[in-house]
C-alpha cells in the first residue's frame, strides 16, 4: 500500500461508499447484492472499481481503509 494512502481521502460516490461499507462489515458479495437489490456481478464490479481507485491489493487493506476513515466501527 502506498504511504500517503491514510492521508488523502479519496472521492468516492455515495454507492461506493455504500458497497465499501457491507463489504468491510463482512457481507460476501452476494449478502451485498441482497441488501442493495442489485446483482452479484454489479457487486462485484463496483469492489473490483475500489480496490483500484483506492490501491488496495487485499481484503485486509480494503477493511483497514474503512476502519481508518471511519466508515466503520471496530
Amino acid at each position: 500500500m502506498q504511504q500517503g494512502l491514510f492521508f488523502m481521502k479519496k472521492d468516492l460516490t455515495p454507492r461506493e461508499s455504500e458497497i465499501l461499507v457491507l463489504i468491510a462489515e463482512g457481507l460476501s458479495n452476494r449478502g451485498a447484492a441482497e441488501r442493495l437489490g442489485i446483482s452479484v456481478r454489479t457487486v462485484e464490479g463496483y469492489r473490483a472499481r475500489l480496490m483500484i481507485k483506492l490501491q488496495l491489493e487485499n481484503f485486509g487493506e480494503l477493511v483497514r481503509y474503512a476502519l481508518r476513515h471511519f466508515l466503520i466501527k471496530p
